[in-house]
């Protein structure tokens, strides 16, 4: 069995400001800017109690909570105290394997240091994490990647949550469809039509018929009821591709101002780019029209590309008329087609949580 341990940011973004912008604290605030168009990047608790979330059309969360203080994102800041975040778990273990700048797993089986319980590293991390940025963070621990990840949910915010290996069936089969990773508004409304509510309805239906009536992931719904993932937790994740995009409050119909917004978006990509010290072979473009139809653009070279060569490339994927007849409200420029990495699996051991 594996120690596998999900930490999660409580509100990331939102506490990160509240921590930097002492009047802020203790108020409802949001991640983002004001605008028809804006969406909601983060949202503190105090503004989740008027249900306001995260990935919400900011016009809508000033309905729920006029009151609501949205401040700008500052995304050099974030990346910082992530970086700060993950410098803390590397004292405990090399396996940490980040999902985004505010979560990530930890294989401790063979911790660097700390005690021999995955629960304790887990509080000391937590601890460490207050003592050094200020933030709280919530813990997941269980013997595999899917359960520390549903784990960690559970207790927010400041939480601390978990699941022994002889716990995991009795705690799925309880357990709400809708909070079993991997399962989407979507699929949720699926399986309620087909009157599979917790983990125990799911148990019901054999491997076929999950891949009958849920595709790939049916499969993958099979053993997760079951407690079963061997996934590994992996330092270095296969990096797809890098890029930016920017939705804009107004629409442009001229292709001088495209190309000048286009620059800014390739601008934004090309840093980043940069700082991960790869080498991409495909660039893509990506427009999405007023009317919301949208249309991607990509070339791949055997060389790598220029910062010129990109703006030169994908400028010229710009349709002139249908910009000038529709209007576009979204840019985006990404690189890909990065040389594949490779990682070993790292032993099992019995453990104690």
């Amino acid at each position: 069995m594996r120690k596998i341990i999900h930490i999660d940011m409580d509100s990331f973004f939102a506490s990160v400001e509240q921590r930097d912008f002492p009047e802020h604290r203790g108020k409802p605030l949001a991640v983002g800017h004001r605008g028809p168009r804006s969406v909601v990047a983060a949202a503190s608790y105090e503004a989740r109690k008027y249900g306001v979330f995260s990935a919400m059309p900011m016009t809508r969360a000033l309905q729920k909570c006029p009151q609501l203080i949205v401040v700008p994102h500052r995304f050099d800041v974030y990346r910082s105290v992530s970086e700060d975040i993950r410098n803390i778990f590397k004292m405990y273990t090399d396996l940490v394997e980040p999902l985004s700048l505010d979560e990530a797993y930890l294989d401790v089986t063979q911790a660097k240091k700390g005690p021999p319980s995955a629960s304790l590293i887990a509080m000391e991390i937590k601890n460490e994490i207050k003592k050094q940025t200020g933030l709280i963070a919530s813990a997941g621990v269980s013997y595999n990647k899917f359960l520390a990840k549903i784990a960690s949910d559970m207790d927010k915010p400041d939480g601390f949550y978990l699941i022994k290996p002889e716990q995991g069936p009795a705690f799925l089969e309880g357990l709400e469809v809708g909070r079993f990773h991997g399962v989407g508004k979507k699929t949720e409304e699926k399986m309620h039509r087909m009157h599979i509510f917790t983990g125990h309805d799911l148990l019901q239906l054999s491997r076929n018929e999950m891949s009958t009536h849920f595709g790939k992931a049916g499969s993958y719904f099979y053993d997760a009821v079951r407690g079963i993932d061997e996934r590994a937790v992996k330092p270095i994740r296969k990096r797809k591709s890098i890029g930016a995009e920017r939705t804009y409050e107004c629409d442009y119909y001229s292709l001088g101002e495209v190309k000048e917004r286009l620059d800014e978006v390739i601008n934004i990509m090309w840093e980043r780019y940069e700082s991960k010290k790869l080498s991409g072979k495909t660039i893509t473009l990506k427009l999405r029209f007023a009317d919301f139809t949208t249309i991607t653009r990509s070339h791949t070279d055997s060389a790598s590309f220029t910062k010129a060569a990109i703006r030169q490339t994908l400028a010229g994927f710009l349709p002139q008329e249908e910009i000038e007849s529709k209007g576009v409200r979204l840019l985006g420029a990404t690189m890909s087609g990065f040389p594949s990495e490779h990682l070993g699996d790292s032993g099992q051991l019995r453990i104690e949580f």
